[in-house]
């Protein structure tokens, strides 16, 4: 398994007694593992439990989970009868119906039509036994989602990695020109400085010290080497099953800071062009990154 994307979807359905339970699993990209949980009413003490259950599947990432039940809950609904108050019912009628003379019986059927003579109550759900049936549920919803996110890191391992050869490419391009650079940079010098001291007599071996400190200045090896490290770990990380989207990150950062080094180390137009193509393609991979665990 290679890199994973946080960004995912995924939904499943579990079926007992005729109530049917939905889990939606909906994933974005997030510095930090947030997960929001939303359950039907009186199931709020199943919510430790999946909470459990994304840890297992998200590290980072924005994570929304619903939870809907649908169906026949006629087995959770309990009758029960207010006998005393159905007597009381029945005798204020009789004793209506004397008095104004009238021939009329209370029966069953009129007196259970009466207010709150049969009592519906609804029985809460049994959560210990729901649960496995809702956890293989929340399971595979993750499950879906995490396919997606699965699909998307392969996606993106190959986008960055056409980016990172792009980069090499360019970076090459640059370390072969650098003795180069660097030798037509202290002809520069020497030139100038022997322009401006124009008549001053100055001790050949210090004109040829100072320029090589010049020069020195615009040295650019130890960034290339440090760069060369950099793409070789991101090679690596590129590879790696593990949770990696901070520390492609963080490499990245290192990454603009060794070509902005480089960019001001080394300002003639050529490099400054290339520098330019470095950065646009680290600030296309960062972007990338953001949405890798």
């Amino acid at each position: 398994m290679a890199l994973k994307s946080m960004t995912g979807y995924g939904r499943a359905e579990t079926e007992h007694q005729g109530r049917i339970w939905t889990v939606e699993v909906k994933s974005v990209n997030n510095r930090f593992l947030d997960a929001k949980i939303k359950l039907p009413r009186n199931y709020a003490a199943l919510e430790d439990q999946i909470r459990k259950r994304v840890g297992t599947f998200h590290q980072r990432g924005r994570v929304d989970l619903i939870v809907s039940v649908s169906g026949d809950f006629s087995d959770l609904v309990k009758i029960a009868v207010d006998k005393n108050l159905a007597a009381i019912y029945k005798d204020r009628l009789d004793q209506l119906a004397q008095e104004l003379g009238l021939n009329s019986q209370v029966d069953l059927a009129m007196l259970i039509g009466l207010p709150d003579v049969l009592i519906r109550e609804q029985q809460p759900e049994d959560l210990e036994a729901i649960w496995p049936l809702l956890e293989s549920a929340v399971d595979e919803a993750f499950g879906q989602c995490l396919e997606m996110r699965i699909r998307e890191g392969a996606a993106l391992s190959v986008d960055l990695g056409e980016r990172l050869r792009v980069f090499t490419g360019v970076l090459d391009s640059i370390e072969q020109n650098i003795e180069t650079i660097i030798a037509d940079r202290e002809n520069a010098l020497q030139e100038r400085l022997e322009k401006l001291l124009g008549s001053i007599d100055l001790d050949p071996a210090r004109l040829a010290q100072e320029v090589a400190v010049m020069v020195d200045k615009s040295d650019v090896t130890e960034e290339l080497v440090r760069l060369r490290s950099h793409i070789s770990q991101l090679e690596d990380l590129l590879d790696s099953s593990a949770a990696v989207g901070r520390k492609l990150d963080f490499l990245i950062q290192e990454f603009l800071r060794e070509v902005n080094t480089i960019a001001s180390k080394i300002n003639d137009a050529d490099n400054a062009h290339k520098t330019v193509a470095l950065k646009s393609e680290l600030e296309k991979m960062r972007e990338q990154v953001q949405n890798i665990e």
